[in-house]
């Protein structure tokens, strides 16, 4: 299936691994231009060397703070400067603080505001003119499921992931006329490197397997396993394409029926 994305350029933030990256890999086997930054130089140059030798396209890794202004300015300006224009922006971001309302401190709430939704309203503001131009864009915010349902432990991603879902269906509402279109998805537990990592750890600690333990994890999944990363990268270029044409202001949940509410 041509998806229409073939020489369009996208931005995708934190994409030196895990969803990230396997998003941007996903659009440059579409044969669209990719951008990726995250904040470790290292990292994100060879996550560019291996999504360009899987796809042939063409790959700008950035070393870039999607918290700092400065940056992200940079990411946009070093894009239109390489290829001429933004089609696509995945908006993305690693975890928030964690902890309980009591200890979370004021700092901490302030660095979550940057990193989970001022980030988003940043890149998309530098990069709808552009867009705008064009009379064509996808934007595409990749959230949690803690923004259809909230989680005790982390109350800094229940509260502000929410509101992401406010500002897409607003966007939505006054850019649909230039073409642009507007999504979010919340991913359920999804097998990245960091997640596995993690549960091998604790597998070890309870003395399971880690095959036990994902099994344990994922009793409350009505598909009884943790989702692949590729499965949400390859949703997520859907709706990036010329295919997913009527779709906009929506929230997409790819948790495997995790999620329990109808919406």
């Amino acid at each position: 299936m041509d998806l229409g994305i073939k020489n369009k350029t996208a931005i995708v933030s934190a994409a030196s691994k895990g969803l990230g990256k396997a998003t941007a890999q996903a659009l440059a086997n579409e044969g669209a231009s990719v951008v990726i930054f995250s904040r470790n130089k290292q990292e994100i140059e060879k996550a560019a060397e291996e999504i360009s030798r899987n796809s042939n396209s063409n790959v700008l890794p950035i070393s870039a703070d999607v918290t700092r202004l400065d940056d992200i300015k940079n990411v946009v300006d070093l894009t239109i400067q390489k290829f001429g224009g933004i089609d696509i922006l995945i908006n993305n971001t690693g975890g928030p603080p964690v902890g309980s309302f009591e200890d979370i401190t004021d700092e901490q709430w302030l660095y979550s505001f940057n990193l989970i939704l001022l980030s988003m309203i940043r890149m998309t503001r530098l990069v709808l003119p552009y867009m705008m131009k064009k009379n064509w864009g996808r934007i595409v915010n990749i959230t949690s499921l803690t923004a259809k349902q909230p989680v005790n432990d982390l109350i800094t991603s229940s509260t502000l992931r929410p509101g992401i879902l406010g500002l897409t269906k607003i966007l939505s509402n006054q850019y649909s006329k230039y073409g642009i279109l507007f999504n979010n998805v919340c991913p359920g537990f999804i097998l990245t490197q960091r997640s596995e990592e993690i549960s091998r750890k604790r597998a070890g600690e309870l003395q399971l397997s880690f095959e036990e333990y994902l099994k344990q994890q994922s009793r409350d999944i009505p598909l009884g396993r943790y989702g692949q990363v590729q499965e949400l990268a390859d949703f997520i270029t859907f709706l990036c394409s010329e295919k997913a044409s009527y779709i906009t202001g929506a929230t997409f949940s790819v948790d495997g029926g995790l999620i329990k509410g109808l919406f």
